[in-house]
This record gives C-alpha cells, sequence and structure tokens, in this order.
C-alpha cells in the first residue's frame, strides 16, 4: 500500500453515506453525484488503502472489519472539518473565538454551570465548548492539545503543562433506607470496601481512587456494576443492588428522599480537590487565557491543600486581556 493518501473530503463523505445508506448509488444520491462517479471514487478510495471496505451483495453494501474501523475515522475527519468551519465562523462579527473545556462529570454537574455563567459575563466574546470526559480523558486530551483547558481530579497526578488549584468536593456513601450501613453516622474505607460498589465506567476518577485505596490496603474492591451517570448508581442503589460513592453535593440532588441514606466517610481521602490545566504559554490564545483566568479565580475556588505544590500557570499573568 502506497505509504501517501490522497482523496478529498467530498470522497470522505461519500463513503460515510455510502455505509450508513448500504448502497453506492444511495449515497451517491446524498451527495448529488452520479452512481458512476461515486462508485469509482469508493473504488479509488479502497485501492490506495489497498483493503476492501465494503462487501458487494446483491441488495447493497456491507461494511467490511476494515470497513468499520475507516468508517471512524471518516467521521472524525468530518467532525474535526465542521469544528474548524464553527470556530472560523466565530471569530466573524467581532468574536473572540471558541475555548474547549473538558471536564468530569462530577465537575460539570457541580462547578462548571455557575462557572460558564461567569465566563459569558466576563468574556462576552468568547465562546465555551464544553466536553465532558472522565479525569484519565481529560488528562489524554490535553497531552494531544484537543482541548485547550481541562479539569481533572488531583490524585490522577501532575502532567507537563501549567496548572492551577480549581475547586473541591466531599464523597460520601449512598446506600438503600434497608441497608446494613444505613444506620451508621459515618462510614470508613473498611465499610465502603466490604460491599458492592456500583460504579461510573472506567476511568472515572473515584473508581480508580477506590481501587488504589484497596490495593494498597490488601483489599479486594467489588465493582460489579459500571454505569454512565450519578442518577444511574442513586436508580440502582435504590433497589439495594449495592452502594455508591459520589460527591456530597450531587448526592443531595439525585440521592434525595426517604429511600436513600447519604453517609459521610471519615479519612482525608474523601475531600477530593481538583485541577485546572491549560495549554502551554506559547500555544495558548487569548480567549481561552480570558476564560482560564475566570475559571481560577481564587475567591469562587477552593484553596489549594497546604501540602499540594502548584505549578504557577505562566500564560494567565503574562497575556493580557483582549
Amino acid at each position: 500500500m502506497s505509504t501517501r493518501l490522497h482523496f478529498d473530503l467530498t470522497t470522505v463523505q461519500l463513503f460515510i453515506a455510502t455505509a450508513e445508506l448500504g448502497g453506492v448509488t444511495r449515497g451517491a444520491e446524498r451527495m448529488h453525484m452520479a452512481p458512476a462517479a461515486a462508485s469509482r471514487r469508493i473504488l479509488e478510495l479502497e485501492s490506495q488503502f489497498g483493503v476492501a471496505l465494503f462487501e458487494r451483495r446483491p441488495h447493497g453494501m456491507v461494511l467490511t472489519d476494515a470497513g468499520r474501523a475507516m468508517l471512524a475515522h471518516a467521521r472524525n475527519i468530518t467532525h474535526t472539518v465542521l469544528r474548524m468551519q464553527d470556530d472560523a465562523a466565530s471569530y466573524l462579527g467581532g468574536e473572540q473565538g471558541v475555548v474547549r473545556v473538558a471536564a468530569p462529570k462530577s465537575a460539570v454537574i457541580q462547578f462548571m454551570p455557575r462557572d460558564i455563567e461567569r465566563c459569558a459575563a466576563a468574556c462576552p466574546g468568547v465562546r465555551i465548548d464544553l466536553q465532558e470526559m472522565n479525569s484519565q480523558v481529560v488528562q489524554q486530551a490535553l497531552r494531544r492539545g484537543t482541548v485547550d483547558i481541562g479539569i481533572y481530579e488531583a490524585s490522577l497526578g501532575a502532567i507537563d503543562l501549567p496548572m492551577l488549584p480549581y475547586r473541591g468536593d466531599r464523597l460520601v456513601a449512598v446506600t438503600a433506607r434497608g441497608h446494613a450501613l444505613a444506620g451508621r453516622r459515618e462510614v470508613v474505607l473498611e465499610d465502603i470496601l466490604a460491599c458492592d460498589l456500583i460504579v461510573l465506567n472506567e476511568g472515572s476518577a473515584i473508581s480508580l481512587m477506590l481501587a488504589r485505596l484497596a490495593d494498597e490496603t490488601g483489599q479486594l474492591l467489588r465493582m460489579r456494576m459500571r454505569v454512565g451517570g450519578f442518577d444511574s448508581i442513586a436508580a440502582l442503589v435504590a433497589q439495594d443492588l449495592g452502594i455508591g460513592v459520589m460527591p456530597a453535593a450531587i448526592a443531595r440532588h439525585v440521592a434525595a428522599g426517604s429511600r436513600f441514606a447519604r453517609l459521610p466517610i471519615r479519612g482525608d481521602w474523601a475531600r477530593r480537590q481538583f485541577v485546572l490545566c491549560h495549554r502551554a504559554e506559547d500555544s495558548l490564545s487569548r480567549a481561552a487565557a480570558s476564560v482560564a483566568r475566570v475559571l481560577a479565580d481564587t475567591q469562587n475556588a477552593n484553596p489549594a491543600s497546604p501540602k499540594q505544590r502548584w505549578r504557577p500557570a505562566r500564560a494567565l499573568r503574562t497575556i493580557r486581556r483582549p
């Protein structure tokens, strides 16, 4: 296979249309192309990759394994182009641009609505593109440069980018009212590890911390169910299928009422600190610097732990306001 590929966005969009509609003729109709020209483009694309992307059947075309893999890349390409167009359009009419912010579910629910509102007031020409992802993925996105600002749970460790303290929260255990722990005034780590746990999907900061603590104490972590949100945890806990660990502020909303018990957790590990990390100084836009400045405002963020040394975010001090 050639090491250099030559195809345009139209061919990528045609490939997606053909895959979604199950035939090159229907794909050509969506793209307003002649079927013969569309078929030639698909054949040329397959020739460049050196693999068949479709199985030709009497009543349509079906993606091969290679085709399914390429479809994911094709959709990413079109998504990136659309975001390029969106970013370019944001500069028309005097706007200052788009700032991409990534944050985990805990931060999105507890902090980001108010903070985005503050950013809108302080930076009226900037639009924030908020992306929810777990703390590990936030770090990956920062390293790859696909986001401007990332917020993640500090226990995951530092990465080689400017960083500031952001906000903190406190975890609680949530059980069904009839659970054996429900009558306790507080619980400790050993109580939690002795129970079946309902946790967020793999990679969440809480799940990783519980796994680390279990390993450090030589105990088995009984993660029985993984779900996508705190409301799902609460729904399963209500049926006494396990217990959950979540921020107290979130528990007050999703686990309110007589079906639940919300139990304070004794131990410093239950108090968490989030950090704000951003692109390096030489690649941080003025709009992103302004947003980071607002998000890191010490009057609206929890103070850093005295044991934690924070790397200074020089870009916030050296870039002037737009």
